[in-house]
């Protein structure tokens, strides 16, 4: 079975104990914590994968550094590791992520703009863009770019609402070239 294959199996599990725990927020946000641990500390990922290390010893890293996590969470990273299956923690959260958003009728919304949004514009947005989508609410994040010059540029899946001046001026050049 592939990587994805095997990551959405697990991320299933996790969803289904969500579920019938009802902790889809805080699992959201653990798996979050967890997923970026896991991205910025490489030497973790190559301590979970050395085969000279024991489980146990793996096991013990695991409950230690995720002590204020859920044990639901711990006892799926710990199977992970007794399955040699720790290179799909990424994967495996990605994967929940989507299937609790799809769940939840949340999107997920990367929004760029020139300077950080308040938390007010961020519910605008997120109110607007959310009935376009048909979705009851959009999860946002931030991304910060001076290159768009001024307004914003909305990604959710794979639509792109761009409103910044700089997608304006690309457009407006494009129009130009066209009726000359």
């Amino acid at each position: 079975m592939s990587k994805n294959g095997v990551a959405k199996r697990y991320a299933l599990a996790l969803i289904s104990l969500a579920k019938e725990h009802n902790l889809y927020s805080q699992f959201d946000s653990e798996l979050a914590e967890v997923r970026k641990v896991f991205v910025q500390n490489q030497d973790l990922q190559m301590v979970l994968s050395n085969p000279k290390i024991r489980k146990d010893s793996k096991k013990h890293i695991i409950q230690e550094g995720f002590a204020n996590v859920s044990p639901l969470i711990v006892n799926t990273l710990k199977l992970l590791i007794d399955r040699h299956r720790q290179s799909i923690v990424i994967d495996m959260i990605d994967e929940y992520q989507e299937l609790s958003n799809e769940a939840r009728n949340v999107a997920s919304a990367k929004v760029y703009s020139v300077r950080e949004l308040s938390e007010a514009e961020k519910a605008t947005l997120s109110s607007v863009f959310a009935a376009k989508v048909g979705k009851s609410a959009l999860m946002i994040e931030n991304i910060v770019d001076p290159s768009i010059i001024g307004g914003v540029k909305i990604r959710i899946g794979n639509r792109i609402y761009d409103g910044s001046v700089s997608g304006k001026l690309e457009r407006l050049g494009r129009q130009l070239t066209t009726n000359r």
